[in-house]
């Protein structure tokens, strides 16, 4: 019997979860400008990080991109946004483990479609409802092309430990994990994708990644 790829929880909270508060916390570092600490030592990813976040918040900000109709049409430039600091490819390639190299350069690009879909849909209702929350830049780490810049979410009485790690391509930071609370949304979806693999096959996994991804993109 084949799993379903989005029912399988972590901790307390669902991979969609994670994702959804990700995102969120995403949004939050610098919304509340009196809440949000930058460090006097933070370097190029974090600096890469708070430049996205930057754009992130004017989209949200504008206007005209709130006015009725517009729904799509924002959420398209935030998805460019985001992704152009999140490198899908790999993180779709650490989520597949080894699996990877045996696939071809069109079943590659396939599976980074589809992951990316999976991705981006688990939070984009959340943009428009999200509230401003404070983060705090605690540090980043750097070792050659690697980078961690971690962070402490402020929500409410709660403080949520958030890292991103980064990679370095091409001179530009690139995200290819979030950890939260202690938890990495790529090896969580591993998780689940090494079951799968294990209990049915590739093909399977990527027939529930389709159904899935339809299902995000129907009216």
């Amino acid at each position: 019997m084949m799993m379903a790829i989005v029912n399988r929880s972590s901790r307390s909270m669902s991979v969609q979860a994670y994702f959804s508060l990700t995102l969120r916390v995403f949004l939050a570092v610098t919304l509340w400008g009196g809440l949000t600490v930058v460090p006097a030592y933070a370097g190029a990813p974090t600096d890469s990080m708070k430049a996205t976040i930057d754009e992130v918040l004017r989209i949200i900000r504008e206007k005209e991109l709130k006015q009725p109709g517009k729904t799509d049409e924002r959420r398209q430039q935030l998805e460019k946004v985001v992704g152009a600091r999140f490198d899908y490819q790999e993180m779709s390639r650490r989520a597949l483990g080894a699996h990877w190299n045996t696939l071809s350069d069109q079943e590659k690009q396939e599976f980074v479609g589809l992951f990316r879909t999976l991705l981006t849909n688990s939070y984009a209702d959340k943009i428009e409802t999200y509230s401003g929350e404070g983060v705090h830049y605690l540090n980043e780490r750097t070792e050659k092309d690697y980078a961690e810049v971690r962070t402490k979410v402020l929500s409410g009485k709660t403080e949520i430990p958030l890292d991103y790690r980064l990679i370095n391509k091409a001179e530009d930071w690139r995200v290819y994990d979030v950890v939260v609370d202690g938890v990495s949304l790529v090896n969580n979806y591993r998780g689940q994708f090494t079951k799968i693999l294990r209990a049915s096959s590739y093909s399977d996994l990527v027939d529930q990644l389709r159904r899935k991804s339809d299902k995000l993109k129907a009216p």
